[in-house]
């Protein structure tokens, strides 16, 4: 039977794992592959099938990484005829091979299912996102309080990355109960690749939050990766309202928009 990358990007998807397929879309004169082969690349480097070898296949491998990092996908033209020149090879064609990023659904991980991640959860549905809800306490953590939620992880958050795949297509929002919730867990939740980390709160609690990881030893360069407060200013004041902020900050972060009236 012939390899078949679908099936394997079907399996990935429903792993929650990235990948690149990558398709020779063009092929004149003489090359080591046709147009139409795939190779399908995983996104810890490994590979299944190829397109072509050598020297092209290392530059595409290279462009597939990139590919999943970016999620954007990437159109390749290779000329194969002077290595001197740069070229990946010496047989006298031309290729042109298209590298497309393969991502899992986007994730929205609420952790605090308390009134505002109630509301940030039912959004997040009816916007199309895959909604998980975390919390320490169980009770707050159950389809009778969070009914729009997918799944339900009732552990401490610094245990969340045993329990939960963080990756690139995973928001994190921290509607929690206070600074020191915050603190203990947040430091493992920063080694991972999530897209977005946010976190509710004043700007003296972020303050508070700030001064308790420092002393925990994190990094400025991590801290920095964190949304505090998180969302875009509305003047909000219910849940419902503080929870358009939020999403409104991740849509808008993860189209590339600016959050500028449209009218100016």
């Amino acid at each position: 039977m012939k390899h078949n990358p679908y099936a394997l990007i079907a399996e990935l998807i429903e792993r929650g794992e990235s990948a690149a397929l990558c398709t020779i879309v063009d092929a004149k004169g003489s090359t080591p592959r046709r147009a139409g082969s795939k190779m399908l690349v995983f996104e810890n480097g490994d590979f299944t099938g190829t397109v072509g070898g050598g020297e092209l296949e290392h530059r595409v491998l290279d462009d597939a990484m990139i590919a999943m990092a970016e999620g954007k996908p990437s159109l390749l033209k290779y000329s194969m005829t002077d290595p001197a020149r740069g070229d990946p090879g010496v047989c006298g064609g031309q290729l042109e091979v298209y590298v497309e990023p393969i991502l899992p659904p986007a994730k929205i991980v609420v952790i605090g299912g308390g009134h505002v991640g109630k509301a940030v959860a039912h959004l997040a549905k009816w916007l199309g996102y895959h909604v998980a809800v975390s919390d320490d306490r169980t009770e707050f953590c159950t389809p009778e309080m969070n009914p729009d939620a997918d799944e339900f992880i009732p552990v401490a958050m610094e245990d969340l990355p045993k329990h939960l795949k963080l990756n690139r297509q995973t928001y994190l929002i921290l509607t929690t109960r206070g600074s020191l919730v915050d603190v203990a867990g947040m430091p493992p939740l920063l080694e991972s690749k999530a897209a977005y980390i946010g976190v509710i709160g004043s700007k003296r609690r972020w303050a508070a939050t700030v001064k308790g990881l420092k002393e925990k030893g994190i990094s400025d360069e991590q801290i920095a990766r964190i949304h505090s407060p998180m969302g875009l200013e509305l003047n909000a004041e219910t849940p419902e309202e503080i929870a358009v902020s939020i999403m409104a900050e991740i849509i808008m972060l993860s189209s590339g928009g600016d959050g500028k009236s449209m009218s100016k």
